[in-house]
């Protein structure tokens, strides 16, 4: 391979670069474009990045000339700072006057190198790290594209960014860095803003042509902002036919971008198998929202309320179940309330009798058993005056399996198990 000799100076710097690389003095280019990447390709092998700089139009608004130059040409204006409030950032412009310029020829439409300076007047990047820079960094349609779907999939940007690496062989031939994919993040997000509730109707009604069975309710307020939104397709509306007695209604996951609550409605089929019922949006947790849910729900599934609904200890959905689904056992979701232990027991108290009260909420049969037993167990560990416990015994009913299990046959007994399973897996 034909290499440069490289030389410098204290303020001189010569990059080495295979000579056919190296722009000349009168070398023709087809196109201004053409031009751009030839410079741009010998930057990177050079060891800097470009920027265009200066350029001059004809009167029919033609760029007949333009001028290239290294990243770090000018220099920054001194600025006072506020060294309280301001962090210190790297020095960005060293005043170097590497450059290249084409000028259009006169008769024909191609461009001509006019001037080309070589030197630097500060340290080139490295091989490895020139992939940073910004001239050299291109997020390709068919990378944004991939994004788009692993992002989709809730594959965070680091771990997108670790595929691309073993697919592309180094993350230097990636050819962009992680902030381009928050930056392509951001400007998608952009794009879609002021448009998404709109493109989710029309998904929406597009499922609903494609099978009448999909069912949809969207709510917006006076700003034509999406507030309620409700749907269910023809799977979910099949599933609740069949397996629709308990229903597990959890509203304790937020949407990172829009602030609103995502409320699932869930249940478990005759193999013990998570089955989605129908899936819900919200602006807030008001015993309003919650009770247009539940009517949207009534809508969707003609055979009626569930036997059995299983939620938090939100007081406002509390109230919309009781106005709506005054036959419906409301019943309390166990996994956020042993959760809660950790919280309202000190570190001692929970190492030595959390196993106890698990016990004891389990493995009770009657409800005089599990009375009995949990008033032993407050005496044994000390707990008699725990305000959060002895809340919990008032509301014994809503969550105890001793208390609940009768709503269904012995049959349902094997449905219960199940339940119990998914409160762990899903909620």
């Amino acid at each position: 391979m034909n290499f440069r000799s490289s030389s410098s100076n204290d303020l001189n710097y010569i990059p080495q670069v295979r000579v056919e690389k190296i722009p000349k003095l009168d070398q023709e280019f087809e196109s201004i474009e053409e031009a751009h990447t030839f410079y741009n390709d010998y930057a990177r092998e050079a060891g800097f990045s470009i920027r265009m700089s200066s350029f001059k139009k004809n009167r029919s608004h033609e760029i007949i000339r333009r001028e290239y130059v290294c990243h770090k040409q000018g220099v920054r204006e001194s600025v006072e700072l506020n060294i309280e409030r301001n962090r210190k950032r790297g020095i960005t412009r060293e005043g170097c006057k590497a450059k290249m310029a084409v000028l259009r020829s006169s008769s024909k439409e191609s461009f001509k190198v006019s001037i080309f300076h070589e030197a630097h007047n500060h340290v080139l990047t490295t091989p490895r790290k020139v992939h940073l820079l910004r001239s050299h960094r291109v997020m390709s349609a068919a990378k944004k594209s991939l994004s788009q779907q692993l992002s989709a999939a809730n594959v965070p940007i680091w771990q997108q960014i670790g595929i691309l690496d073993l697919e592309a062989g180094g993350i230097e031939n990636i050819g962009c860095i992680e902030k381009d994919f928050y930056n392509a993040r951001r400007d998608e997000m952009k794009m879609y803003a002021g448009h998404d509730g709109q493109m989710l109707y029309e998904y929406f009604q597009s499922e609903k042509e494609k099978n009448p069975e999909f069912y949809f309710q969207i709510e917006m307020d006076t700003e034509r902002k999406i507030t309620h939104c409700f749907w269910a397709d023809m799977e979910c509306r099949k599933s609740y036919h069949a397996f629709g007695d308990v229903v597990v209604f959890d509203t304790t996951y937020n949407t990172n971008r829009y602030g609103m609550i995502f409320a699932p409605l869930v249940g478990v089929n005759h193999h013990g198998q998570t089955t989605l019922f129908a899936s819900a949006f919200l602006s807030d947790e008001t015993t309003e929202s919650f009770s247009w849910l539940l009517q949207q729900l009534l809508l969707s599934m003609p055979i009626g309320p569930p036997k059995m609904i299983i939620t938090d200890q939100d007081p406002a959905m509390t109230k919309a179940i009781a106005e709506l689904f005054p036959n419906t056992v409301h019943r309390y979701c166990m996994w956020h309330i042993l959760m809660k232990f950790s919280e309202k027991l000190d570190a001692v108290k929970m190492r030595d009798h959390y196993t106890q009260f698990q016990q004891c909420i389990w493995r009770s049969e009657t409800p005089e058993e599990f009375e009995t037993e949990w008033a032993e167990l407050l005496e044994q560990s000390g707990l008699s005056s725990n305000e959060w416990l002895r809340n919990l015994y008032e509301i014994r009913f809503k969550w105890i399996p001793a208390y609940v299990d009768n709503t269904f046959s012995a049959d349902g007994r094997n449905l219960q198990n199940a339940l119990h399973h998914l409160l762990w897996e899903v909620v």
